[in-house]
């Protein structure tokens, strides 16, 4: 009980009302989006509604561009949230297939890479947090330079089809989206400092971090757990 009252008092201490009330929305807004790609997911696993495609990947692109396209007025919050879960949901059908893999191979894989994910990006959001102020900020042209360091390695491997190639790229890319939930969230705090209120616009980056740690972990997972597998036969 004190440690959470010592922790409330620390949080209160280094965020303004103002500040913590828009985190409050930005993650009550990524809580949302991670439902509605759960949704998307089951969708397309256990329905026969719709399956992930190309289509399914237009309609994403789509509604984020719409989202994007749709400034924030304050009172078109309902439609521009719409357009964020629809996000959301095409991009947990995207993921459809990957999971259905894994369902089939070992189904605790999906429910052990999710809790890892909530504690990898939990840990890192609450050190963005408590750090100094913009503490990590200065990350960002190292997080560039990482992506386009990426985009080379992921043309490579298409090319070579290299394993060695493959596996740098996956953990290179779990690196990469953890530094990205530091400076994404230091860079809506100061955003917020500077009068940008748009929590929902805000919400994407963490959403497409918290899906870029999900999908590294579970294929590592699977992974090990074939490796595994392998030692025993």
């Amino acid at each position: 009980m004190v440690t959470i009252q010592s922790f409330l008092q620390s949080f209160n201490s280094k965020m303004e009302e103002p500040v913590r009330q828009h985190l409050k929305n930005v993650y009550a807004c990524l809580t949302m989006s991670a439902i509605s790609a759960g949704v998307g997911a089951y969708v397309h696993i256990y329905t026969q509604l719709l399956s992930a495609g190309l289509l399914t990947v237009i309609l994403s692109v789509g509604l984020l561009f719409a989202l994007m396209a749709t400034p924030d007025n304050g009172k078109n919050r309902k439609l521009r949230l719409g357009y964020l879960l629809g996000f959301a949901f095409f991009t947990g059908m995207g993921m459809g297939p990957l999971l259905e893999t894994v369902i089939d191979f070992e189904p605790s894989i999906v429910m052990t890479a999710l809790i890892g994910t909530i504690v990898v990006f939990g840990s890192f959001s609450l050190c963005a947090m408590f750090a100094e102020r913009g503490q990590f900020l200065y990350l960002g042209g190292t997080l560039m330079s990482l992506l386009s360091t990426m985009l080379i390695l992921s043309l490579a491997n298409i090319l070579f089809g290299s394993y060695l190639l493959y596996q740098v790229h996956l953990y290179l890319g779990l690196l990469l989206m953890s530094g990205f939930v530091l400076y994404d969230t230091q860079l809506i705090i100061e955003k917020r400092r500077s009068g940008d209120k748009d929590f929902i616009t805000h919400s994407i980056d963490l959403f497409i971090d918290f899906v870029g740690i999900f999908r590294r972990l579970v294929i590592i997972l699977s992974q090990k757990e074939q490796q595994k597998r392998n030692r025993r036969d």
